[in-house]
């Protein structure tokens, strides 16, 4: 043990205390003076320094370095995008930094005019981190056409009522609801008030799970009482409506009872009135009055039609409604190859190798007149054809029909006629393969309740994201798929179990 510690051991053994002189010399720090100044003055001022520079750059430096103000933005109806000089930086209600200087502010809805704001936005420098300026800009957006919002979301609406019902991972907006909220204001208007029940109407066609019906009478409630929460008689009146549209609708029970949650729909069935209905449903399902396949034949290319006379057909399973069918020609078997390959003659754009161009404009998808890889598949069949492309097919069959037809079209049948021929051809009028082959393209949109009555004008509003395709195909599981099975797809769907044939009927009126 050295010398020094023994002394520090025996220190602390017996309380001595060491002094100055007995520290080590290794252990002791001195500071010098620095070009004159003393240590005690240096060091305050470099821990001063070093103070001020933290002090500078939270309290002083982001004020000049990004200057500007917080806004806090609002705008009625809320839910408006919001532009800073043309860039989009949130959604009303906000809060947002804008930077200082003279600024362009934008609030975006659909449905409703842009409101442009020039403000001077200013900028504090000190402490802008901590305190910052806020500036307040609250807009209220105008509609020319009120009823636009409400379209919008019940575009929407319609295009989410494919999604099924939601659950605890996976959630549907309530696009409709939202669109009435914007609308509403203007329904106090007796008459605007008329024009968007008349919208609901037509979008009650896709509530076809509880979530779209929950969605569909929140807007409801919401455009009778102008587009905030419904007071006691506003809520009777709507109450009253919905009862009356209820009682009047053949089918209604039968819907309500296949959407609402199982205890509702259990109390629902054994009522009179949903017992009424399914007599109804029985009755008019013995209406139908098919007409015949009148002998006529046409060719038209590599294209064989026959013609049918009209008449009346109920279709609909399990909600069942009459359809009135006039005269039409159809196609006696899918598109073949043949007739598809005489149509790229005349419409090169359509070809395979142009797949790229055409799926990037969102008419096909990169299944586009593929082949299915399988012996089975009903040759010579064209394959993989979307909607869009056997529509633009259409379109150029129409420019060959016989001048004895120049108030006809060419065009895909709807669903009520697809399903009128191929009846017409299971009761062995004429052979048309219907069901078979492959599943068919209709030209009508695809709606998951169409018994429900709405304006042609309503419809044509609101658009179906989806196109019906009737049949099956050669792969179907026997008995899975009939006549009135209903199927839909997207329209730039292309798959090699999806073709069509073409009728030819008279060209509607605008």
């Amino acid at each position: 043990m050295t010398r020094y510690g023994r002394e520090s051991y025996n220190a602390a053994m017996f309380g001595k205390k060491t002094g100055p002189e007995e520290t080590a010399e290794e252990d002791q720090v001195r500071l010098v003076p620095l070009f004159g100044v003393k240590p005690g003055i240096y060091l305050t001022f470099l821990y001063g320094l070093i103070l001020a520079m933290v002090l500078f750059f939270i309290l002083i430096y982001p004020g000049l370095a990004n200057p500007g103000s917080r806004g806090i933005l609002r705008s009625e109806p809320s839910g408006a995008a919001v532009r800073v000089d043309g860039v989009t930086l949130g959604v009303t209600p906000c809060e947002i930094f804008i930077p200082r200087g003279n600024r362009v502010i934008e609030l975006v809805l659909p449905g409703f005019n842009t409101r442009r704001i020039e403000a001077d936005i200013p900028g504090r420098i000190f402490a802008s981190a901590l305190f910052p300026h806020k500036e307040y800009i609250t807009g209220e957006l105008q509609s020319d056409d009120p009823r636009t919002a409400l379209v919008l979301g019940a575009e929407d609406y319609a295009s989410w009522s494919f999604a099924g019902e939601p659950t605890a991972a996976f959630q549907i907006p309530l696009s409709l609801s939202e669109g009435a909220y914007r609308a509403g204001p203007a329904g106090k208007d007796p008459l605007i008030r008329g024009n968007l029940n008349e919208i609901l109407t037509g979008a009650l066609r896709f509530a076809s799970t509880r979530a779209a019906l929950r969605d569909i009478l929140r807007a409801k409630f919401l455009i009778d009482n102008g587009g905030v929460s419904p007071s006691p008689l506003t809520l009777f009146r709507s109450a009253e409506e919905i009862l009356t549209y209820l009682g009047e609708t053949p089918g209604a029970a039968a819907w309500l009872g296949a959407v609402l949650p199982p205890e509702a729909a259990g109390v629902l069935v054994n009522s009179s009135w949903y017992q009424k209905d399914q007599e109804g449903a029985v009755a008019l399902g013995a209406a139908s009055s098919l007409g015949a396949a009148t002998g006529a034949a046409m060719e038209i290319g590599a294209l064989s039609f026959r013609e049918l006379s009209g008449g009346t057909l109920v279709q609909g399973r399990p909600f069942p409604h009459s359809t009135i069918i006039g005269n039409f020609w159809i196609a006696a078997a899918e598109v073949s190859a043949q007739a598809w390959d005489e149509f790229l003659a005349d419409e090169p754009e359509w070809r395979g190798e142009n797949t790229p161009a055409l799926t990037e404009r969102g008419l096909v998808n990169s299944d586009y007149l593929l082949p299915a890889d399988n012996p089975g598949y009903p040759y010579p069949t064209v394959p993989g054809v979307s909607w869009y492309a056997a529509q633009a097919y259409c379109q150029w069959l129409s420019r060959f029909l016989p001048p004895a037809l120049s108030g006809y079209e060419a065009r895909l049948p709807t669903e009520a006629e697809w399903e009128y021929a191929a009846k017409i051809s299971q009761r062995g009028d004429l052979s048309l393969d219907m069901p078979g082959g492959l599943w068919e393209w209709c030209g009508d949109p695809f709606v998951p309740l169409p018994f429900l009555p709405a304006g042609g004008d309503i419809i044509q509003n609101i658009p179906s994201p989806e196109r019906p395709v009737k049949g099956g195909s050669w792969v179907s599981v026997p008995g899975s798929v009939d006549i009135e099975t209903r199927a839909s797809l997207p329209p730039s769907s292309c798959s090699p179990f999806v073709s069509f044939r073409p009728v030819i009927a008279p060209r509607e009126a605008p």
